[in-house]
């Protein structure tokens, strides 16, 4: 059986909005903030040593060479006036294209792992999407450093003179290959805002009265309610804020709340299927969309009373 922390949501309830004064936006834990920060450093070594391996690759493997025919003899290149040794041919070496190939792979792995730890990082700390050109490139920079880590390697093993045509398309196809690997999982499709966490818990808040969500340590979303089957999975349901359920790896408040507060014996607003179809938009990156205040059958049904904004 599941372990249960209760909570009398009617006792803890404020009964005002000065009781319970909703934060100017969503923040992260301290300790979500360090772990944001532990997973960007490892990435960051992680792009560090997949670039390095590309310089490596570049200024050093690529320019291996083995001579065939040295008994050559000497001509003088009548256009230049200098001497050649004709009948010397360079080739690249097979141990060196054996090792660009290893190479390849490694650069793909550093890579992808520093990006799934930077998306976990941004899942914990996330940045504002008002903030147009910080939030591109704090989400997509999995992506853009893959393509720096192989983009240059690649266009100089298409140009390189030594290798023969068929060292020069396997290299050439297995490069592009992991390439693209390495960016496709480094794009993040679907990134969070810190728009879109404050969206939740204004949420959680106007339907519960307080910041305080249930979750169990399976699932991807936090609820509202601990009675929901969703959550009696015999794990321990753990309660706490919904900046607590994104430091557990919840990463949104469920969309089936209006169900889960039925479950609770607690009131639903008459507009709950707006609220959803709102969160959904935002939950989805649309964070300009409207959240519509809880609209209550009876006015004492409201856990909280937030008074409007004064218009500017």
């Amino acid at each position: 059986m599941a372990e249960k922390k209760k909570v009398d949501r009617a006792e803890q309830a404020p009964t005002n909005a000065s009781a319970a004064e909703p934060p100017a936006g969503w923040v992260p834990t301290a300790a979500a903030k360090q772990k944001a920060t532990t997973f960007r450093w490892i990435a960051a070594v992680l792009w560090a040593v997949a670039i390095a391996g590309e310089a490596v690759g570049i200024f050093w493997l690529l320019r291996q060479r083995v001579f065939v025919g040295e008994d050559g003899t000497l001509v003088r290149d009548p256009d230049t006036g200098l001497l050649q040794e004709q009948g010397v041919t360079a080739q690249f070496p097979q141990w060196a294209f054996i090792a660009l190939l290893v190479l390849l792979v490694v650069i793909a792995a550093l890579s992808i792992t520093g990006s799934l730890l930077w998306k976990k990082a941004n899942r914990l700390d996330p940045a504002r999407k008002s903030e147009t050109v910080r939030f591109f490139v704090q989400n997509q920079l999995g992506a853009i450093i893959a393509i720096v880590a192989f983009l240059p390697l690649i266009i100089l093993i298409f140009l390189n003179k030594d290798m023969d045509k068929g060292q020069k398309t396997t290299a050439g196809i297995v490069g592009i290959a992991l390439a693209a690997l390495a960016v496709v999982l480094g794009i993040d499709f679907n990134p969070p805002s810190v728009e879109q966490y404050t969206a939740d818990q204004s949420a959680v808040i106007q339907l519960l009265g307080q910041d305080e969500v249930v979750w169990v340590d399976g699932g991807a979303v936090y609820h509202v309610c601990d009675q929901v089957s969703a959550i009696q999975t015999g794990s321990e349901i753990r309660t706490g804020t919904t900046a607590e359920a994104v430091e557990a790896g919840k990463i949104r408040l469920t969309l089936q709340f209006a169900s889960e507060l039925r479950a609770c014996d607690l009131a639903v607003p008459e507009n709950a299927d707006e609220i959803t179809e709102a969160l959904r938009a935002i939950q989805a990156g649309q964070v300009d969309t409207l959240l519509p205040a809880p609209v209550w059958a009876d006015p004492a049904d409201a856990p909280i009373q937030v008074e409007e904004a004064p218009a500017e």
